[in-house]
């Protein structure tokens, strides 16, 4: 180690593991394994094979194109955005976010799908402009 580590992983980290977990991967700068890494909370999931990390990104992959891109965007949004914030400046966030949306096809699409007790189809006025304007050419 000749440098301290820079981009944020000092400040960002212990928010993360935690102090003293980072202070030992920061000052230590050793390799932690797979179990460890879950375990202190530094990856969500841990695979026992290279075949089942694919086949897991893959379902993340997905259940995420399943989701509404705007909700997958807002809540990545409000995420990122609320680490630098108290709870209360993080609820205001969200729901000025949330209020914004109010008017998008998905939340329509979303109620429609509860009422009628079918899965939504999200994404979908994207698709039929884009075959809309292949089929005008």
């Amino acid at each position: 180690m000749a440098l301290a580590a820079d981009l944020g992983t000092l400040q960002r980290l212990p928010g993360i593991v935690g102090y003293g977990n980072a202070a030992d991967l920061a000052l230590t700068g050793r390799r932690v394994s797979a179990g460890e890494a879950k375990a202190m909370g530094l990856v969500s999931r841990v695979f026992p094979t290279r075949h089942a990390l694919d086949e897991g990104v893959s379902d993340v992959a997905r259940g995420l194109a399943e989701k509404s891109s705007i909700a997958v965007m807002g809540t990545k949004a409000v995420l990122v955005r609320s680490r630098d914030l108290t709870v209360e400046q993080g609820l205001d966030y969200v729901a000025t976010w949330n209020a914004a949306m109010l008017m998008s096809p998905d939340l329509k699409e979303a109620v429609q799908a509860y009422l009628h007790k079918r899965k939504p189809l999200f994404n979908r006025t994207t698709t039929r402009s884009k075959s809309k304007s292949k089929s005008n050419l």
